[in-house]
């Protein structure tokens, strides 16, 4: 029935829906409800609405919901708003010494607004000789907009609000040092101060009243001054300088305080004058996050509160289902898989937008059919307006994907392919969310690396995994390689390549079920042998896998390792999802629900965390993680975005799954003396 009700929805809302966008607005000094109401075209009842306290007055600085008002396509903005499309582009020549800030000063435009319109720029730097486009933006009124505080006028005009205070500049002192010493940063520091370029004795410096109760420890040997940059963690910090991270929590309790921010400056050892028998040596906690990746919790760094524009391109074919009656309706939907996907899928994506306006984040929705046809895809973007879209989820096939990505590569607008993970044609507006086979094989040959050296390791590999075999050839010097006879591996081959007295590591490259299976049977009966430690790993588990001569009992007794592009939901973490989506649709989410919810929960936060989706990816580092997929976009050579985060999974006897940590041998089956 779940099916039946939302094609009487879709069919219902024909092409698009809209939900209410709300705005959250500071009090200015002087203003009244009154006025704020005259400025957003509403009512001074909306207001009241959402904010019932307004009632008793309002304050300076306080924060007022605001529900958007439906504009008209002729209705003009608000004063001093900017139009959000440049109405016209300078060519600019990059110079020696130029950077992307310089340009933004030059230019009077965000960084953010370059890259947007120069793409490269998000995974390279600017060249000398390079000519990039510069936006130009119309202003609709000639009210200017207050500087950012993070530009110089900014911070003076913010620091001008406070009292400030003077400080003598002591022999040896350094900008960082002074910068520390008052809680600001040396940018900061440079703006208060800008006809200072070198520090000199006696100079006299304006700087801030939060002053540290550290004294100003100077530049020496043994320590330095850093400024800590944009999307640095401690953990790279550490590495970076050869300390724990405690360490450098010790030496600058601010950290601890406020934690790390960008800009800060550190007092770190110098590793210069370290010993390098003292550095700190990666431990297997460093080996898992190397594999595993920074996790990163978006909901920690909302922003933008503005409404997000979301369109779902969906093979839903409804010109093909006849309308005669309900029980028609429902052999129809089941005989489609297609459109059974899709519909999953979007059952998914509708919790996730619920979720968000939880956190205030607030979407209106267009829904297009695509019918599986890229000339469909075609006439949807030529005859409907996509000029206010965030981001575009979908479509689902390859075809229809590289339909919208090219079409909508003008526009900027980025679309997200939820399925696929097949070479699409590039185009710097597309996001493929499932890791390719590559990226897979590639994060197990990574682990196998960490954490196989000490091992015994035989590779059972068919003559076509050619490349792969020599791969770990070159990572495993002393491997042994176990070739398939007519698609069968004999037990007395791999009994030779064992060791009974070390950790055996069997590396399973193949299609092929025979052999697959062979391998499988043959190692079940070498772990008979109570002295036989075996594991089993592949750099690819395909169907033949689940063919029915292929036993999971047996492959748990192997503690199977394999790459995956989702994980078994942890119910502390999922359940609410789960249990919501049981109350709404009386069924357990399937995969594809799943998917459609972690997909638009992670466009969702990501659009909210920053000004746009392509500025969140460049500032965030690490991966997201929601019930049983994780997303870390990374650019590809050919242009557009691809998912590289991986699960590696063991299965275990019990059959149960788990992410792969190496301890198995240590906590569930120990060598015997």
């Amino acid at each position: 029935m779940r099916y039946l009700f939302l094609i009487c929805f879709l069919c219902m809302t024909a092409i698009s829906a809209f939900s209410q966008g709300f705005d959250y607005h500071t009090v200015k000094k002087g203003e009244t409800v009154y006025s704020i109401s005259k400025d957003y075209n509403i009512s001074e009842e909306d207001i009241y609405k959402y904010n019932p306290d307004a009632k008793n007055g309002i304050e300076v600085s306080s924060k007022l919901v605001i529900p958007l008002a439906k504009k008209d396509k002729g209705m003009p903005a608000k004063i001093g708003e900017v139009s959000l499309k440049p109405v016209e582009f300078k060519e600019h020549k990059v110079k020696k010494k130029e950077t992307l800030f310089s340009l933004s000063q030059q230019y009077n435009v965000e960084i953010s607004d370059i890259k947007r319109y120069n793409k490269q720029l998000y995974s390279k730097e600017l060249q000398k000789g390079e000519v990039i486009r510069i936006p130009v933006f119309r202003k609709i009124d000639s009210i200017v907009a207050k500087p950012e505080n993070d530009s110089k006028e900014g911070i003076r005009k913010q620091y001008n609000q406070d009292k400030l205070r003077e400080h003598i500049v002591l022999p040896k002192e350094t900008k960082f040092g002074i910068a520390r010493k008052y809680g600001i940063t040396v940018k900061e520091l440079e703006a208060l101060n800008p006809t200072v370029d070198v520090l000199h004795p006696g100079l006299m410096l304006k700087v801030g009243t939060k002053v540290s109760p550290e004294p100003v420890v100077l530049l020496d040997d043994v320590f330095k001054y850093y400024e800590v940059k944009p999307k640095e963690t401690l953990f790279r910090l550490a590495k970076r300088f050869h300390v724990t991270q405690d360490s450098i929590i010790e030496l600058n309790p601010a950290v601890r305080q406020e934690g790390l921010k960008a800009g800060m400056v550190l007092k770190v050892p110098n590793p210069e004058e370290q010993d390098p028998a003292d550095w700190e040596t990666p431990s297997k906690s460093y080996a898992l996050e190397k594999i595993r990746g920074n996790k990163v919790n978006l909901k920690d760094s909302l922003s933008n509160f503005s409404p997000k524009r979301l369109a779902f391109m969906l093979p839903y074919n409804l010109n093909e289902i006849q309308i005669d009656s309900s029980a028609d309706y429902e052999k129809a939907i089941l005989d489609k898989r297609i459109l059974r996907i899709s519909l999953d899928f979007y059952t998914g994506a509708q919790m996730a937008i619920r979720d968000a306006e939880k956190l205030g984040i607030h979407t209106e929705i267009k829904q297009y059919d695509t019918r599986q046809n890229p000339q469909e895809v075609a006439n949807i973007i030529n005859t409907h307006s996509f000029n206010d879209v965030d981001a575009v989820i979908g479509p689902l096939l390859q075809s229809t994907t590289e339909a919208a990505a090219k079409r909508l590569k003008s526009k900027n607008i980025p679309v997200f392919t939820p399925l696929t993970n097949k070479e699409i044609k590039g185009n710097n507006n597309l996001f493929i969310s499932r890791p390719s086979e590559e990226v897979m094989a590639q994060q197990m040959l990574d682990y196998l690396k960490l954490f196989g050296q000490d091992k015994n390791i035989i590779v059972v590999a068919d003559s076509q995994n050619y490349d792969c075999k020599r791969k770990l050839g070159e990572i495993f010097p002393n491997a042994k390689f176990v070739e398939p006879s007519n698609a069968y591996v004999a037990e007395s081959k791999l009994s030779n390549a064992i060791i009974p007295t070390m950790q055996n590591w069997v590396v399973l490259i193949s299609e092929n079920v025979g052999t697959i299976s062979s391998t499988v049977a043959a190692l079940n009966r070498l772990l008979r042998d109570e002295v036989n430690n075996i594991t089993l790993f592949t750099t690819d588990k395909n169907a033949s896998y689940e063919n029915e001569s292929v036993a999971n009992s047996d492959l748990g007794n192997l503690y199977f390792h394999y790459p995956s592009i989702d994980k078994e939901y942890d119910p502390e973490i999922s359940d609410t999802f789960i249990n919501s989506y049981k109350d709404e649709y009386g069924v357990t989410p399937n995969q594809f629900a799943v998917r459609g919810y972690d997909l638009t929960m992670d466009v969702l936060l990501h659009l909210a965390s920053s000004e746009d989706i392509y500025t969140s990816f460049e500032n965030v580092n690490g991966y997201t993680e929601y019930n049983e997929n994780k997303f870390l976009y990374r650019p590809q050579p050919g242009g557009g975005f691809q998912n590289e985060a991986v699960y590696i999974l063991q299965m275990n006897p019990d059959l149960t799954l788990k992410q792969a940590d190496d301890s198995k041998s240590e906590i569930l089956r120990e060598f015997k003396d």
